[in-house]
């Protein structure tokens, strides 16, 4: 399979990562403008009514800067998702907020976490940890991109800061390394020369029938070209009708007498 059928632009890279922003933000205009409680549909770990926020809480931040950078990163990782693993992104995008919602669940302290950095560490762990597994060059690139970018986050799966989810970005980061070992089959494969394919036949392949057993290089002679026999009569009489074609030339020898020379 070759590349340009796993990376090929279209509109839905675009369109898509704005739809799942667009609805971010919607329903953060109806909590600040309508109705406030529903914050409290996060992730409310060890609780059973708490399960109700796996689903619900990336859509809820607490202010509008929490909102704001999520936004931001959301939309870069989401684009750059839709471009290289288009096949499977739906998967780790519905997936990822499943299963980091469910670690946070399990493993978070009391209290209400809310926002889609959950997810965001989905896909930095996710495009970090798949790039390096695939050996693929553009998703090697795109490896060192996202741990330019996104590397100081890791700091951020500790409690080193107050009222900061590090549960949720923990569940993250577990949940897009999970999905890297399981998307194997579904990424794009390195690309591979003729000759690295494991059916190659050194003596088929024309280019090197140019060397000899020693590696100089032998000039082929070319095989003599014959015309194929006519047999159908038409084609034949239309053939010697072209080759009795006569050319006329007309030129004066003299004011008085034209000749015509056949």
């Amino acid at each position: 399979m070759n590349k340009t059928q796993h990376f090929k632009y279209s509109n839905n890279i675009i369109i898509y990562p704005l739809v799942i922003i667009f609805v971010i933000w919607i329903v953060f205009w109806y909590q600040v403008r309508i109705d406030s409680g529903i914050k409290a549909f996060g992730i409310r770990p060890q609780k059973l009514e708490g399960l109700l926020g796996i689903f619900t809480s990336p859509f809820l931040h607490g202010d509008i800067n929490h909102i704001y950078n999520n936004s931001v990163s959301l939309f870069v990782l989401s684009i750059a998702l839709f471009y290289f693993y288009r096949k499977i992104a739906w998967k780790v995008i519905g997936f990822g907020i499943i299963l980091s919602g469910l670690l946070t669940w399990f493993i978070g302290e009391s209290g209400n976490h809310i926002g889609v950095s959950g997810l965001i560490y989905v896909l930095v762990s996710f495009m970090f940890f798949k790039g390096i597994f695939a050996k693929h060059y553009r998703l090697i690139a795109l490896s060192l991109v996202v741990i330019f970018l996104y590397g100081s986050m890791i700091w951020y799966v500790f409690p080193i800061k107050n009222g900061m989810s590090w549960e949720g970005h923990l569940g993250g980061l577990i949940t897009g390394l999970v999905f890297a070992l399981l998307f194997r089959k579904q990424v794009a494969k390195p690309d591979r020369y003729k000759w690295e394919q494991p059916n190659y036949n050194e003596d088929d392949d024309p280019f090197m029938k140019h060397f000899d057993e020693n590696g100089n290089f032998i000039e082929l002679e070319q095989e003599e070209i014959i015309e194929p026999e006519i047999e159908d009569e038409n084609i034949q009489e239309t053939s010697s009708h072209h080759k009795n074609i006569c050319i006329n030339y007309t030129f004066k020898k003299s004011e008085n007498e034209i000749i015509k020379n056949k």
